[in-house]
């Protein structure tokens, strides 16, 4: 019996590879594959010795020879295979352990083009694929945690059943669209094309969920291949809790989003159902969090918290003293971990330290959404464009309220669309968003904020259609106003704002999100 060795991820070979040589496997091996076999003492034949063909091309092509692919393809249970494999000395391969070129590494280490391009794995998928397509008489294994798997099976059964080389079949097709998929990636990338004219996507599930949105549904969650630089939730390590929920990782990111809007400063931000109840900014963690939590204490209730600074102990008081579903920060302090080790349902994610950098930003990103048939893809707003506010009241803003403004704008952009943001210059004090209409929006962001409106500055994420809604937030008492503009009713809407001595800046730019 034969079986050939290729492997990038030496992960696990040396064992898996004295298994096979105990079963009575002979092995055919490659470049550093057989360097480490022979390294280890196992003994195996090159490629080249096997296929009487010599390496060429600087090892570009070694494998792509029919004592191969022949060896792989060939249908054992078809005579006139068997006859043919014989008149050309093809012996049948029946075990093959390959993975890929390390391309996505490559791309991560910033090397050159040149680098990255030789890092394109040919003869691999070339064997990934013929060997799942002839399931039936090889076993094809690309990767390293399913080798024990496989020899128990061998060991137990003398032979691997085809329940299990189905299931190593679509693993490796999954194996080699993925890799094409980030060759493709990177190639639009390079290109400065988001958008390409076919649109491949790799990611690699993190875990099963116990459902989706809700217990009838089914879930799953996937994330890229490697972690990028910046922080994220899919790669945010879970030092206690629960298994996150569908629900949880949705509100986790949105509120990873929102406290990255405020790199300068401590800051902490409460999401409940993917919308803000809570956010403000302090010298003091624990005081961001005081403050974000009091805006909306009911809603705060069962609510997901992001913070851009290490927890320590008094902030971790602080959270144990409301019922929370989740965290995420850059670290905690051990004393912090003490404290919220008896909140043992609670679910704690460490980002890393790059979520409490002054220079921290969201991640500029595609941001897609499936709908029936098809797939809609678009830039995440994320960074802000340059702006050129203009003032168009007859009052320009004053230090306090232009500080207020820029909060209340940043805050908006995370609320659902109709989104209004009443706020001071360190904190939510009240928002309306998820309307048909704007004034609703404003109306519901009164009857929470109250008296704590009291001059505020309120955002609208879009352009007032009409001054009605204008009438509403200087009723409320706010005495400034962000909005984009756009109106064919703006000058109405800037006159509402003159006879309320209102100031208002319009931007430009359009926060709707749906």
């Amino acid at each position: 019996m034969l079986a050939l060795l290729s492997v990038s991820d030496k992960r696990g070979l040396v064992p898996f590879a004295q298994g096979l040589v105990g079963l009575g496997y002979r092995l055919l091996s490659t470049g550093g594959t057989l360097e480490a076999l022979k390294g280890a003492g196992i003994a195996a034949t090159q490629v080249s010795e096997h296929t009487h063909s010599p390496e060429i091309l600087g090892g570009r092509v070694k494998t792509l020879h029919p004592r191969i692919h022949g060896g792989i393809l060939g249908r054992l249970e078809l005579e006139a295979d068997r006859e043919e494999m014989k008149a050309h000395g093809i012996e049948p391969i029946s075990l093959v352990a390959v993975n890929l070129y390390p391309f996505r590494q490559t791309v991560a280490s910033g090397a050159a083009e040149a680098e990255v391009i030789e890092q394109i794995d040919i003869g691999g998928p070339a064997m990934v694929r013929a060997s799942a397509k002839n399931f039936r008489h090889v076993t094809i294994v690309v990767d390293p945690d399913d080798y024990p798997a496989v020899l128990a099976e061998m060991e137990q059964q003398k032979s691997v059943g085809e329940a299990t080389r189905r299931k190593l079949m679509r693993k490796a097709f999954a194996h080699t669209a993925a890799y094409d998929a980030s060759i493709s990636a990177w190639l639009s990338a390079e290109a400065g094309e988001p958008f390409p004219g076919e649109l491949s996507l790799s990611f690699r599930k993190a875990q099963d969920l116990r459902y989706g949105e809700n217990p009838h549904q089914r879930g799953a969650f996937y994330r890229e291949h490697s972690a990028p630089s910046e922080p994220t939730v899919g790669f945010a390590r879970v030092l206690q809790g629960k298994e996150l929920s569908y629900n949880n990782i949705l509100d986790l990111d949105a509120a990873l989003g929102l406290v990255l809007e405020f790199p300068e400063h401590p800051a902490a931000v409460i999401i409940k159902h993917n919308t803000p109840c809570g956010v403000a900014v302090d010298d003091s963690l624990v005081k961001a969090y005081r403050t974000a939590r009091a805006v909306d204490e009911i809603s705060a209730f069962g609510g997901i918290v992001a913070f851009n600074r290490e927890v320590d102990e008094a902030t971790a008081q602080a959270m144990a003293e409301t019922f929370l579903e989740a965290v995420i920060a850059p670290s905690y302090s051990q004393a912090a971990l003490q404290v919220l080790a008896a909140k043992k349902n609670l679910r704690l994610l460490e980002a890393g330290a790059a979520l409490a950098s002054p220079t921290a930003r969201p991640r500029a990103q595609l941001d897609g959404r499936s709908v029936s048939g098809g797939l809609l893809l678009m830039d995440r707003d994320a960074v802000e464009p340059e702006l050129s506010w203009k003032v168009v009241s007859k009052r320009a803003p004053t230090p306090d309220e232009e500080r207020a403004l820029r909060f209340a704008w940043k805050v908006c952009k995370h609320v659902k669309s109709n989104a209004i943001v009443f706020a001071s210059g360190s904190q939510l004090l009240a928002q309306g968003g998820g309307q048909t209409n704007r004034v609703d929006s404003v109306r519901i962001a009164m009857q929470r904020g109250g008296q704590a409106l009291q001059g505020a500055a309120v955002a609208s994420d879009a352009f007032f259609p009409f001054r009605d809604g204008l009438d509403e937030a200087a009723r409320a008492g706010a005495t400034c106003v962000i909005q984009p503009g756009g109106s064919v009713r703006d000058a109405e809407v800037i006159s509402a704002a003159d006879e309320h001595g209102m100031a208002m800046v319009v931007t430009g730019v359009r926060h709707f999100r749906h």
